[in-house]
């Protein structure tokens, strides 16, 4: 109420002999609320009435809000007759006698008022780091204040079960025991060096021994962070996982003003916190999973809502690459979100993220594909193709790895996905397979029509797509698909093999008289990729040879002499000179795929058992889903 309405019933009316004031130092006796006679100084009745009205709601908040208090008489007490009370307290008896009811009031009074006072000095504490804050940060905290409410109040009620095979059972072999103890001490190094010159930004740089941030993922930071957490927590590295977990709570912030990679802030950001969640129940990162997800929702405004590469967070604009034909979408982009998004449906109890992903299957479903493949490039635009370039590897290669475990975290349901998949590995096998003159199996690309015959480190994961899904295949040709993948493990190595690192390049050739090997200088980094380990470890899981444990090893201990650093481990320019150079950068793949990988091969079958689990392309494991799992998300 405006103060000037209330000036009526403090102040007499003006005129002659008016005093001036309305009340004295007797008109809470009774006398100043009688009728005076005459006109000056007189209370009206209603006057009267209100002002009793105010001050009775007075008298009760103070007296009301005494014994609603909790401990109320005890702190009253206490807080009038402390002192005497505690003179006249009688010396404690010699021996522990049992206590009448009331004989703790005082203890509890002393308790409640040291709670209090205790209570007062941090909220001054607190009150006064956040005067010392600039404006624009106190307004953040309290918009993501106000965001994690909404997410509270949005996010359904969800019992957590812990799924089958989070923790496994040490190996039985000590040899094998005593190098999975090797990989753990490598990820401790990796992970220290980037806590100690990186802490809270994207990736290491281990020789500068500063941070490294890529444009991929806008002014999002703590990649590191965030793709390590599943590693930590497998390797049981608590107290690390649990610093990460804090620095995400506190800080891992996407109202960024800046253009992201949906597909890498989804196969990395999304699917690290999705698998954070699902391996240690923790809520903040079901939350931050879906925040993040709805933030990416933007990016499929398109005409045939085939999503942008890039998106800025806060217009919420999109855009494709300008080198992709034509401002085309990616097939490995577009494609490479199925798995995070029906977990985010499941989740979060909202069917938008499942919705977005299967209208992607639907735009698929009614292209035609050149001889069955599928063409790297398509326009969001049109909805179709743009050039015929296909490739297994780079810009293609996991999407089909998509089309094969969205079958597989169906609980086999998904028959529309296992159909895709096993379509288009018979058209690989039957366009892009091909054998060297000395039988090394590769898998070459396709450009309208004609066969270019490299195959890059990427396409090595197919070895581990072809074994992990020939229990699937059709009866006859389950055999094929094992050896198919047997086939692309040896090519894989040899490419490491023949090198004088014994680390793969980036790319590999099979023409002039060159087999598995690198003939041009912008194709011999490596980038201390996984997907040779990958398939190592699939191919380890389904057959148990021991050769692939051993070619492992071998891997271990040329990152250990070759990419490991004081400050932590960096990719190498140039796999076939004796001369170190190094490209200073750890990535975050480092840490949540290579390491997590060779973690696995050294490991029983029984941890994170594949019954139970799928990886998506960044390594993060995520649960089977039951096909009633499934369906509430879908339904919700």
């Amino acid at each position: 109420m405006p103060a000037g309405s209330l000036l009526p019933l403090f102040s007499s009316p003006a005129g002659p002999g008016s005093s001036g004031a309305s009340l004295g130092g007797g008109a809470l006796g009774g006398a100043g609320l009688r009728k005076a006679p005459g006109p000056s100084g007189a209370f009206r009745l209603t006057e009267k009435f209100v002002l009793l009205l105010v001050f009775s709601a007075f008298i009760t908040l103070c007296f009301g809000a005494i014994f609603f208090l909790p401990d109320s008489p005890k702190l009253l007490s206490n807080v009038f007759f402390h002192a005497s009370h505690l003179q006249q307290q009688p010396s404690p008896p010699a021996q522990e006698e049992p206590q009448l009811p009331g004989a703790s009031s005082s203890s509890s009074a002393a308790e409640n008022l040291a709670r209090i006072r205790e209570d007062h000095e941090r909220a001054l504490r607190e009150a006064k780091e956040t005067l010392q804050k600039p404006p624009g940060k106190i307004r953040s905290d309290i918009d993501q204040d106000k965001s994690n409410f909404r997410q509270r109040a949005e996010l359904p009620d969800l019992p957590f079960r812990k799924p089958v095979g989070v923790a496994g059972k040490e190996p039985a072999d000590p040899l094998a025991r005593q190098k999975r103890a090797k990989i753990k001490e490598m990820m401790k190094h990796a992970w220290d060096n980037y806590k100690h010159y990186a802490w809270g930004l994207n990736e290491l740089k281990p020789i500068s021994k500063q941070g490294h941030s890529s444009n991929l993922f806008g002014n999002i930071q703590g990649a590191t962070i965030v793709d390590a957490l599943d590693t930590l927590y497998i390797m049981e590295m608590k107290d690390e996982f649990k610093e990460a977990k804090e620095w995400v709570e506190k800080n891992l912030d996407f109202d960024v003003d800046a253009e992201v990679s949906v597909f890498e802030v989804n196969i990395r950001f999304v699917g690290g916190l999705l698998s954070a969640y699902y391996l240690s129940g923790e809520e903040v990162f079901r939350k931050k999973a879906v925040e993040l997800g709805k933030k990416l929702l933007p990016a499929f405004n398109t005409p045939t809502g085939i999503p942008w590469a890039l998106l800025n967070i806060k217009s919420r604009r999109g855009r494709n690459w300008p080198w992709a034909s034509g401002g085309s979408s990616i097939l490995a982009e577009f494609g490479t979100l199925h798995l995070e998004f029906m977990h985010l449906s499941y989740l979060s109890g909202n069917p938008v993220f499942a919705e977005k992903v299967m209208n992607i299957r639907r735009v698929l479903n009614q292209l035609d594909k050149p001889e069955g493949l599928y063409p790297n490039y398509l326009n969001p635009n049109s909805g179709q193709w743009g050039q015929h370039h296909v490739s297994v590897g780079g810009l293609g290669d996991s999407f089909y790895e998509y089309l094969l475990k969205a079958w597989l975290m169906s609980d086999k349901t998904d028959e529309e996905g296992k159909q895709m998949y096993y379509d288009a590995v018979q058209s690989i096998e039957t366009h892009l397979i091909r054998k060297s003159s000395s039988g090394l199996m590769y898998i070459a690309e396709w450009k309208g029509g004609l066969l270019e015959h490299k195959m890059g480190h990427l396409t090595c994961f197919a070895g581990g797509m072809f074994v992990l899904g020939a229990d699937g295949a059709p009866a006859d040709k389950t055999e094929r698909h094992i050896e198919l993948g047997a086939e692309i493990a040896r090519t894989c190595h040899e490419s490491y093999d023949r090198t004088s690192m014994k680390l793969g390049p980036e790319a590999f050739r099979f023409d002039g008289g060159v087999e598995a090997i690198a003939t041009r200088q912008n194709e011999k980094y490596y980038i201390l990729r996984p997907e040779v380990i990958e398939t190592y470890m699939y191919m380890w899981r389904f057959t148990h040879d021991p050769k692939y444990r051993q070619w492992g090893w071998e891997a271990v201990e040329a990152l250990e002499k070759y990419c490991r650093l004081d400050g932590g481990y960096s990719g190498v320019r140039d796999v076939y000179s004796s001369h170190q150079s190094h490209d200073d950068v750890q990535q975050s793949f480092f840490l949540s795929e290579t390491l997590k990988y060779l973690y696995l091969l050294f490991s029983e079958d029984d941890l994170l058992p594949f019954e139970h689990w799928v990886f998506n392309t960044e390594a993060h494991p995520l649960p089977v889903l039951s096909k009633e799992e499934e369906e509430k998300g879908k339904r919700k």
